[in-house]
């Protein structure tokens, strides 16, 4: 693989921008999804606007590091390529200003395409998902940034690998998600493919966090036809450890650099996502709140009437 190895941060900034990134301030980063897309153009709103309310053309989809410490077989990211650490970190306030202004000027081109007021709006963004790369909690002033982007409006969105328990103690977003991709450790060694020892120790430290917390909070699991799609039991055990107001089981996509890990085969369909999803919940006591047959992906409730179902 050619990627493999590449420490220079002139060949990582190319390969970024040759995949549609914009970097924010010296090592953050911004990426319009599909969805933003569809939406600017009334093609539809995804899965995220279903479940939460949020609106897809106004999302803004960052990272404040492209740092991670694993380097999962079915990440769309070329987790193969080597980051540097920063010498410094930028300041809470630059990246907020520093993001805003590279989707600004990612969407810069829909002016033409997309309906004015859409487009207006879009420039003006109401919800941050920082989680596009990386591990958001290797940035050391999260608990900033996200207080930052609420200062200016945005609701947040913090998606992490929850090996950082520290760090999931000072956050307070909106919403709260931890990845949560194997049922036991010897399976999370083999799909996750830590860098550091001690992590799945730290992942269950992170759940028992979240189950303090007063945000929000979400678990999402990405099933791997063949790798990690079995035990629900398993993952149930682990779940009540968090007591998540939500889960979110979805299917593996055979898209960006995981095709160069894993074959299409690995992608499980919606009836099969909705199969294990329907196991789970009966463990858990959870209900099945929702499904999007298109992004294949199944919500689960802690409450019935799914009363935290609301925009942020």
């Amino acid at each position: 693989m050619k990627l493999l190895g590449l420490p220079e941060k002139t060949g990582l900034n190319s390969l970024l921008k040759k995949q549609g990134y914009s970097l924010a301030g010296t090592h953050s980063a911004v990426k319009t999804c599909l969805w933003l897309k569809h939406s600017l153009r009334e093609e539809g709103q995804c899965y995220k606007s279903r479940f939460y309310g949020i609106t897809s053309h106004r999302c803004l989809q960052m990272t404040p590091t492209l740092l991670c410490n694993q380097r999962c077989l079915h990440c769309w990211r070329p987790v193969e390529v080597d980051v540097p650490v920063p010498e410094t970190w930028d300041s809470p306030m630059e990246i907020v200003m520093s993001s805003i202004k590279s989707q600004q000027k990612l969407i810069s081109g829909f002016g033409g395409s997309a309906s004015r007021d859409l487009w207006e709006e879009a420039n003006e963004p109401a919800h941050v998902a920082i989680s596009l790369s990386g591990e958001p909690t290797i940035y050391p002033y999260l608990p900033e940034l996200v207080e930052e982007f609420r200062n200016k409006g945005l609701s947040t969105f913090v998606v992490t690998n929850g090996t950082n328990p520290h760090m999931m103690e000072r956050i307070s977003p909106s919403q709260l998600y931890i990845s949560l991709d194997a049922p036991d450790v010897e399976t999370y060694e083999k799909v996750c493919n830590p860098m550091l020892p001690g992590l799945w120790e730290n992942i269950n430290k992170s759940l028992d966090i979240v189950r303090k917390k007063d945000c929000r909070t979400a678990i999402r699991i990405t099933l791997v036809k063949g790798v990690n799609m079995f035990n629900p039991e398993g993952y149930a055990s682990l779940i009540k450890k968090a007591e998540p107001d939500f889960v979110e089981i979805k299917a593996y996509m055979h898209l960006g650099f995981s095709r160069r890990r894993l074959e299409r085969d690995a992608m499980p369909t919606h009836d099969e996502v909705e199969e294990f999803a329907l196991e789970v919940a009966r463990v858990l006591g959870y209900t099945v709140a929702d499904s999007v047959p298109i992004s294949r992906i199944v919500l689960l409730s802690k409450e019935a009437e799914c009363t935290k179902m609301l925009p942020l």
